[in-house]
């Protein structure tokens, strides 16, 4: 008991500042709810222009985390597993996007998916296929902020998982391949599945790179994030009532994580 005693007892000078922190945090938030106009919430909810809105949002979010998982784990492996020079490089390359300004990255992406770009032109002249300003734009540019998110948790997990069991596997003559679909996999999968919530939250908040390289056309390119931009403009309590939606799609997936996922593989949240 007193033990536990002396492990609850917090400073005062850490106190004061950590109370201030928690009511900076979440004063934002209680205001949110406090002007939510709960009596028209339901004929906010049922304009046509959200729901397309929240439909491409769901569509173009769970695309990119699909996008993100098969190039994102393999890339984890390789920088959790191989020994291939220029790995510090590699890792400090995937996480550009994490500190990288949205908006730049967008620019960064038009420069080379762009009908002028360094694939875009290619791309046009001989497909005849124009990347910009379309839904495809949409989950690219959700693909390049999140998969980052995707490729850290997964490299955490790799790194803390037990290799005893793959050199099993290999002395009992299975395959690279095999040992890392039937033995890496599994030893994992908690840290793959909270590193694809964390990626699909990403990009369903992704606002930065998705105005500059997709535009915000509604039922094309216009997310939830562009929608309540906006709407911030003409309709304050339409954009009070999407961000609330955005807001219970964030809590329930950090709920998600906390209670589910993370506790099981020691992830932590970036």
């Amino acid at each position: 008991m007193r033990r536990r005693r002396v492990r609850l007892a917090v400073p005062v000078p850490l106190l004061v500042p950590a109370t201030v922190g928690v009511a900076f945090l979440v004063l934002p938030l209680a205001g949110l709810l406090a002007r939510t106009p709960w009596a028209q919430l339901g004929s906010h909810l049922a304009t046509p222009g959200v729901g397309q809105a929240l439909r491409l949002s769901l569509i173009s979010a769970s695309l990119a985390t699909l996008l993100s998982l098969v190039m994102g784990v393999p890339l984890a492996w390789v920088l959790a597993r191989s020994g291939i020079r220029g790995r510090s490089v590699l890792r400090a390359l995937v996480t550009v996007p994490l500190v990288l300004p949205p908006v730049v990255g967008g620019v960064a992406l038009f420069l080379v998916l762009g009908r002028n770009g360094l694939v875009g032109s290619w791309l046009d002249e001989t497909f005849g296929i124009t990347i910009p300003f379309t839904t495809t734009a949409v989950v690219i540019a959700e693909t390049f902020v999140a998969m980052p998110f995707l490729v850290i948790s997964v490299e955490g997990a790799l790194r803390a998982a037990d290799t005893r069991f793959e050199d099993v596997a290999a002395t009992l003559g299975a395959g690279r391949w095999t040992t890392f679909r039937r033995v890496t996999l599994p030893l994992v999968a908690p840290g793959v599945a909270a590193g694809a919530v964390l990626c699909w939250a990403r990009a369903l908040g992704e606002f930065g790179a998705t105005i500059t390289f997709a535009g915000n056309f509604p039922g094309t390119t216009q997310t939830m994030p562009l929608a309540v931009y906006l709407a911030l403009q003409r309709d304050p309590e339409a954009a009070i009532v999407l961000s609330l939606v955005l807001l219970l799609v964030s809590l329930a997936t950090l709920l998600l994580l906390r209670d589910r996922w993370l506790g099981r593989s020691g992830t932590p949240v970036a």
